[in-house]
C-alpha cells in the first residue's frame, strides 16, 4: 500500500509532526516536506539524517496557489496530504487534494487572510446574522466540501491538533465510556510555561492574537451566546500547574461538538493568560497593530498584524527558553446510570521534556503529536471514510491509545473541581 505522505508547512507544529512521523517509520515509510521556504525543510531533513528509517525529501510550494499544490501532488503521488501550513491555505489545499484524488488532514479550521475581501465578507455577514457568533474562523467553509469529498471517496479530517482535536476526542471518549448523557463541557487550556520574554506568542502570532482579541462566545441551549472579548474570567487550580486565571474565548471545537452532540446543553472554552500578556495585547490592539486590513507604508502595502509577527520572537525559537508545564483538558458533567457524574480528562505536558526530545516547546508538541496520530489513523483505515469530518466523529479509542503511546498521556479524574 502507498503510505507516502506529503506534509505542507514547516513551522514549529510541522517540525513536531514530522519528527513524530519519523519515529513511526512503519506507518510513515516516506515523507515529502514542502514549504514556501524550502530551506526550513532542508534543514529539518538534515537534522534527521541517520535517525530514522523514513525516506525524506523536500519541495518548494506556494500553498496559496491551487495550481502549484496540484502540480506538486501530481509529481509526488502521495496517499494523503497533511496540512500544517496557515489556516488561510486550507481551502486551496483541499481543492488540490480533490483535484488529485488524495486524502486531506489539517490541524485548524479555515480563516481568511484578508477579512475585508468582499466575497468572503458577504458570506461572513450572513453567517454572523444567522448563527450569532462573529469569530473570523469557523468550519462552514470546509464543511461545504463534504459532498465533494464523499463523492470522490476521499477523507478530509479537520482539526487534529490538541484544541481542536484531542479535546473533541476526550468528549467522544467520555460519552462512550463514562456517560449516558453529557450536559456540559468546559474545555480548559492552561499554559503554565515561562519563556522569559516580555511578550511573545506560543504559536503563530497572526492566528493567536486574532483569536484572543475577538469576542468570546459559547454554546448554550442550542444557540450561540456572544460576549465582549475577555469579559468572563474564572480561576482554576490545574493539576501539576497550580492556580491560574483563565478567560472565555470562542474556539472552533465548540462549533463541531454543538453540531454532533445536540444533547449537550452548554459548551465553553477557557484559556489562561497572565496580566502582562493581556496588557501588551491591549496596547497593540489600541494602536491598530492587530488589524488585518492592508495599509500604505512608504509606498508599500503592509498588513499590520503580519508586520507585528515579523517583530515578535518566532514561536519555534521558544523551546530552549521555556520552563513549566501545560494542562489541557475537558471538565465534563452529565448522567450515568441515572446519577449525576463529573470527570476531568486532561494531559499535562512539560516544556523542558518536549525540548529534550524534539527541540520544541510544549505548545507545538501538543499540536504536532495529534497531527501525526490523526494522519496515521486515516492512513491505516481506522479513521478513513468518504466525507469531511472532525475528530469527534470517529471511534475515540484508537486515538486515545496512540496519545498514551506517542507522548501525550492522559488522566481521568472523577469529581474534580468544576468551573462556575
Amino acid at each position: 500500500m502507498n503510505r507516502k505522505l506529503l506534509v505542507i508547512g514547516c513551522g514549529g507544529v510541522a517540525a513536531v509532526a514530522i519528527q513524530k512521523c519519523c519515529q513511526n517509520s512503519e506507518m510513515f515509510p516516506e515523507l515529502v516536506l514542502a514549504s514556501r521556504t524550502v530551506e526550513k525543510c532542508d534543514a529539518l531533513v538534515a537534522s534527521l539524517k541517520g535517525k530514522t528509517d523514513t525516506i525524506l525529501s523536500t519541495a518548494k510550494v506556494d500553498a496559496d496557489k491551487v495550481e502549484e499544490v496540484v502540480a506538486l501532488i501530481r509529481r509526488v503521488q502521495p496517499y494523503a496530504v497533511l496540512n500544517v501550513a496557515l489556516p488561510y491555505q486550507d481551502l486551496t489545499i483541499m481543492e488540490a487534494c480533490l483535484h488529485c484524488g488524495v486524502h486531506y488532514i489539517d490541524t485548524a479550521n479555515f480563516e481568511p487572510e484578508n477579512t475585508e475581501d468582499p466575497a468572503w465578507r458577504k458570506v461572513y455577514d450572513k453567517r454572523v446574522e444567522e448563527e450569532g457568533f462573529s469569530a473570523l474562523f469557523d468550519y462552514s467553509w470546509q464543511w461545504t466540501y463534504a459532498e465533494k469529498f464523499e463523492k470522490a471517496g476521499l477523507t478530509a479530517l479537520l482539526g487534529t491538533g490538541f484544541d481542536p482535536g484531542v479535546t473533541s476526542v476526550f468528549v467522544s471518549y467520555a460519552k462512550k465510556h463514562y456517560f449516558d448523557r453529557i450536559d456540559t463541557v468546559d474545555i480548559l487550556d492552561c499554559n503554565g510555561g515561562d519563556h522569559g520574554y516580555a511578550f511573545a506568542t506560543n504559536f503563530n502570532p497572526e492566528i493567536n492574537l486574532r483569536e484572543v482579541s475577538a469576542p468570546g462566545s459559547y454554546w448554550e441551549d442550542g444557540k450561540w451566546v456572544e460576549i465582549p472579548a475577555m469579559s468572563i474570567k474564572r480561576g482554576y487550580d490545574f493539576p501539576e500547574v497550580g492556580k491560574k486565571d483563565m478567560y472565555l474565548l470562542h474556539h472552533e471545537e465548540i462549533e463541531a461538538l454543538g453540531k454532533h452532540f445536540p444533547e449537550i446543553k452548554r459548551i465553553r472554552f477557557f484559556m489562561t493568560f497572565g496580566q502582562s500578556y493581556l496588557t501588551h495585547m491591549k496596547c497593540l490592539e489600541n494602536v491598530g497593530m492587530l488589524s488585518t486590513t492592508p495599509i500604505d507604508f512608504q509606498g508599500t502595502k503592509i498588513v499590520p498584524i503580519q508586520f507585528l509577527k515579523a517583530l515578535l520572537p518566532d514561536p519555534a525559537s521558544l523551546g530552549p527558553r521555556t520552563k513549566g508545564k501545560t494542562n489541557i483538558g475537558c471538565v465534563i458533567s452529565g448522567v450515568k446510570d441515572g446519577k449525576p457524574k463529573t470527570i476531568f480528562i486532561y494531559n499535562v505536558c512539560d516544556h523542558e521534556e518536549c525540548y529534550r526530545e524534539l527541540g520544541s516547546q510544549a505548545i507545538s508538541y501538543t499540536t504536532g503529536v495529534p497531527a501525526m496520530i490523526g494522519t496515521a489513523l486515516v492512513l491505516d483505515g481506522a479513521w478513513r471514510k468518504p466525507g469531511v469530518f472532525t475528530t469527534d466523529e470517529f471511534d475515540p479509542d484508537p486515538y486515545m491509545d496512540m496519545l498514551n503511546k506517542w507522548g501525550l498521556p492522559w488522566v481521568v479524574v472523577e469529581d474534580p473541581e468544576t468551573v462556575e
